[in-house]
């Protein structure tokens, strides 16, 4: 099949058409997930240790905050390299990838938190381990709880009860941070049926009709609450009277909606990327745009997209020496699973009692700390797995073959979040 090379000269008003811009490793998406993460850190340490609105909620009257602004970014993110890696990779393989990016660094928290930070923090609290592994609450339940992504049990062994009995912790769950990881799950297997349908982004026409279609689903549900309520706050809404039967399998329904909304900006922007202009003037206005919706209220359906493209503007736009920023070494997962539990610890231990600076300060180094071991003795490591089976390196399908050889990219770049992440209470 002759492969169409998009010309820059169709957009003559702008640099040049993303497909020709974004791709491989010539970015600074790892600079921008770094910022994403940093910032979730940022804002839960305002109200994990003093017990205040997160940054940026009066700002965005009331409707978000930065922490969860920045796990909408993961999602976008998200939602265009975990389309990337779909478009070129067997199901099951994608699959695989998927797996091996999210549960090992997962897993490994997980035991980390019961049997290394909760015991101490128990032993500090009562002088002893007494009661701490038969709890009801203990730490073999945790990680049995919590072991296949969503979050069913927050505490451990009461210790942040306790905390909070003594006026030192505000939250009682040690990692708050995981809740959106099952979010960014279900977008995963989102993107696998469209692989098994035969939707995929490598010319196929009707791929493109497909995520188009699921863009447009998802944007008329957020559009229709906003014209009921344009500075909804999103995470608070299954709490307003009425809904109250708006989870389904143990999803939030709205939650669905809008963050499903924000990796599916994500994946059309890879699936249309021969026809999005990179242009300095839509980023500067994407930007305005974004500060506005976030002041003013139409946040999730005028903010998000407006964020997509601030974002994509900015991984293309930024002076080179960003993009070697988290390049090689990606630890921006780690930052945003374990920054919650190292700033709880230190909620815990009364590091709060020294004030902001000092207590983000603590936080900061122990975050970093954690993310960098996490990336280097788990997250790499498994991810040398990813071709386990096989006599030979997937190779990418013809479509792709055009945008690799055109960038010298390498198309398996897992670079994507959610991390998010997912994802912030």
């Amino acid at each position: 099949m002759r492969i169409r090379t998009p010309r820059q000269s169709r957009f003559r008003w702008s640099r040049g058409s993303v497909a020709e811009l974004f791709s491989g490793r010539d970015n600074s998406l790892g600079l921008l997930r770094l910022l994403l993460a940093s910032a979730v850190v940022l804002s839960h340490a305002r109200v994990l240790g003093f017990g205040q609105r997160e940054f940026g909620y009066s700002f965005s009257a009331g409707q978000t905050d930065m922490g969860k602004l920045s796990v909408f970014g993961f999602f976008i993110l998200s939602g265009m390299l975990v389309t990337r890696s779909g478009n070129r990779l067997p199901v099951g393989r994608f699959l695989w990838h998927r797996a091996l990016r999210l549960l090992p660094g997962l897993w490994v928290c997980l035991v980390v938190t019961a049997f290394a930070v909760a015991p101490f923090l128990y032993w500090r609290q009562h002088h002893g381990l007494a009661g701490f592994l038969g709890h009801s609450d203990g730490p073999l339940d945790y990680v049995r709880a919590n072991f296949a992504i969503r979050v069913q049990q927050w505490g451990i062994s009461g210790i942040l009860d306790t905390a909070e009995s003594k006026g030192l912790a505000y939250n009682r769950a040690f990692d708050g941070a995981l809740w959106s990881l099952e979010y960014e799950v279900l977008c995963y297997l989102g993107v696998a049926l469209l692989a098994l349908a035969g939707a995929r982004a490598g010319g196929v026409v009707r791929a493109r009709r497909a995520v188009l279609a699921v863009t447009a689903v998802l944007g008329c549900y957020v559009l229709g609450e906003a014209l009921t309520e344009p500075r909804l706050n999103i995470m608070e809404h299954p709490a307003r009277e009425g809904m109250t039967a708006a989870v389904v399998g143990g999803y939030v329904v709205p939650w669905v909606f809008y963050l499903g909304f924000a990796f599916a900006i994500g994946a059309l922007i890879e699936v249309y990327k021969e026809r999005i202009p990179v242009s300095d003037l839509l980023g500067v206005l994407s930007g305005l745009t974004l500060l506005a919706a976030l002041h003013y209220g139409w946040l999730y359906i005028l903010g998000v997209p407006a964020l997509a493209y601030l974002l994509l503007w900015l991984a293309i736009r930024l002076p080179r020496p960003f993009r070697k920023v988290g390049a090689k070494h990606d630890y921006s997962y780690g930052i945003y699973i374990y920054g919650f539990v190292v700033e709880q610890a230190v909620v815990a231990l009364g590091g709060a009692r020294w004030g902001f600076a000092a207590y983000l300060a603590l936080c900061v180094a122990g975050t970093l700390v954690a993310a960098v071991l996490s990336w280097h003795l788990v997250e790499r490591p498994a991810m040398r797995l990813k071709d386990i089976g096989l006599s030979r390196p997937v190779l990418p399908r013809q479509a792709d073959r055009g945008d690799e050889a055109r960038t010298g990219a390498d198309p398996e770049r897992d670079q994507d979040l959610a991390r998010a992440g997912t994802r912030v209470p």
